[in-house]
């Protein structure tokens, strides 16, 4: 864009020279690792086998449809159980990870080493996929609803107590400073100034968690951790394509309800 200044026309430009330059060496070093990316992953792809994947996908649907709804009677218990696992999970994720919030947050901590302890913890949780810690937890102590909640759980300590922490970074001081300066114990200024401010978020983030547990216990029990992945896996190794079918109806269905009382009671709390 021209523009005029004293008399003389000087073109205006977003960007100086090295500016551009750095854009564009950032292309071009993002296109060459996609290039290197996509040259490792062609190297281990059959390509012969997705030739034909839209006539194996055919034929899965031909194998799948009409779903055996005959085998929903068999479902409802495989559903309330990985409902128990997630809400169960998350419930004690929730007792954990409240503490260690406060213990990871700037503004709380007791000391720094506390903090990069609870830190750790936090990286390790979310870190570690919530079917890995099912394959731990089920090495541990066997399979069941056990191992799942305990996965879950697991799984969980990390993606709460990250918001939470991040949270309680971000309350305003005006409240800490108004009641400290009456002579208030930590303690007090804990549970008078920091905990009405945090509360709410760290209730939503408690039902935003609750609402991916649902979709993450549907698939722990291909591992043994109980729940209706139990029913697929079966279902699969079978080759009872409708009963999969059905199955994955029943799955879709009970996301929808969770989806739905999720977004009901945060928007109630927030």
């Amino acid at each position: 864009m021209p523009v005029r200044i004293s008399g003389q026309t000087k073109l205006w430009q977003r960007y100086d020279i090295q500016t551009r330059l750095r854009i564009w060496a950032g292309w071009l070093g993002g296109t060459i690792v996609t290039l290197i990316c996509w040259n490792v992953i062609s190297g281990a792809t059959r390509w012969e086998f997705v030739a034909d994947a839209l006539q194996q996908l055919g034929i899965f649907l031909q194998r799948m449809f009409p779903p055996d709804w005959s085998y929903a009677g068999q479902l409802w218990q495989p559903l309330w159980d990985t409902v128990n696992i997630a809400t169960l999970g998350t419930l004690l994720a929730i007792v954990l990870a409240f503490p260690l919030s406060f213990l990871a947050a700037r503004n709380t901590t007791p000391h720094p080493l506390i903090r990069y302890l609870a830190l750790l913890i936090i990286v390790v949780s979310r870190s570690v996929n919530s079917l890995i810690w099912a394959l731990i937890i089920v090495a541990i102590t066997g399979p069941g609803t056990l191992a799942g909640i305990i996965a879950i759980g697991l799984r969980s300590i990390g993606f709460i107590g990250k918001l939470a922490y991040e949270s309680i970074e971000e309350t305003s001081r005006e409240p800490v400073e108004a009641i400290t300066a009456t002579g208030a114990s930590p303690l007090q200024v804990l549970s008078y100034s920091i905990l009405p401010q945090v509360m709410p978020s760290f209730a939503g983030i408690s039902v935003f968690r609750w609402d991916i547990n649902i979709r993450e216990a549907t698939v722990l029990g291909l591992v043994g951790a109980g729940g209706i992945g139990l029913n697929l896996n079966s279902a699969v190794n079978l080759l009872r394509w409708d009963q999969a079918a059905m199955i994955f109806v029943a799955i879709f269905g009970l996301v929808l309800i969770s989806e739905w009382i999720s977004a009901k009671v945060r928007k109630a709390i927030i």
